[in-house]
């Protein structure tokens, strides 16, 4: 029997960011620029969840550098989402980061009926901490495997080993190419990747499941490894009229 009047409820989709805020993030206004760059998205991301009704956006915020600690540590919709900037100061305490995140990636609190996650990881730098211990924390949870994983090195001191190890092979079946870390050489660069993430790659995310698998199947066969089909990035710009830190990190 059909039920017309009757709605389904929308599936959760958890957007956590993990961002970087050691010592070395409060030179050439990296820090800035990223607190700027999230707060910028944040209405594109919101539009995006409004054009799909079937999953519900919620965005979580974890900040690491002596130790990790929950920015946001509440799951909040993305439109009633106020971010309060991010301060630098510190180590680099990734690893420890990746475990904060593992306990919210655990059933419960994570919903049955959830969509993949969004992680995206963002650094200018390396950890101080034992990354491994806490990657392979992370990554002995069934939601944490599933998600998609995204990670973008600000400048050209991150560490890219370390970035790809959390987002996943470098290759997929074949050899093909897979994803690799994002690098964003200025501020300009930096906010299209962070909108890329919170807009393009949250909307395949949340598209209905029917979609979705057609989509994967499609996206496996070629070169893709992800849970989700990832959307092609924006081309990056080095815009002279950028007035968020200096040019080139």
């Amino acid at each position: 029997m059909a039920f017309p009047n009757v709605r389904l409820s929308n599936r959760p989709l958890h957007f956590i960011y993990l961002c970087d805020c050691s010592g070395s993030m409060a030179a050439q206004g990296k820090m800035q620029a990223l607190n700027q760059a999230i707060r910028q998205s944040l209405p594109g991301m919101a539009e995006v969840a409004r054009q799909n009704p079937e999953a519900r956006v919620l965005v979580r915020a974890v900040s690491f550098a002596d130790r990790a600690a929950w920015h946001l540590a509440e799951p909040t919709p993305v439109e009633q989402l106020e971010w309060r900037d991010l301060q630098a100061g510190g180590i680099t305490a990734m690893g420890e980061a990746l475990q904060l995140v593992a306990t919210a990636l655990q059933s419960p609190p994570m919903e049955e009926r959830a969509l993949p996650p969004v992680l995206v990881l963002i650094s200018d730098g390396q950890p101080t901490d034992d990354f491994d211990r806490g990657l392979a924390t992370l990554m002995r949870q069934p939601w944490a495997q599933k998600a998609v994983r995204l990670a973008i090195a600000m400048g050209h001191d991150a560490d890219l080993e370390v970035l790809q190890q959390f987002i996943g092979p470098e290759t997929a079946a074949g050899g093909r190419s897979a994803r690799r870390p994002l690098q964003a050489s200025n501020a300009t660069s930096l906010a299209q990747y962070i909108q890329w993430a919170s807009t393009a790659v949250v909307g395949a995310a949340s598209m209905p499941a029917s979609r979705v698998a057609a989509a994967v199947a499609a996206d496996r066969a070629g070169a893709g490894t992800s849970n989700i089909p990832l959307p092609d990035l924006p081309p990056t710009i080095l815009d002279p009229t950028d007035d968020v830190g200096p040019l080139v990190w």
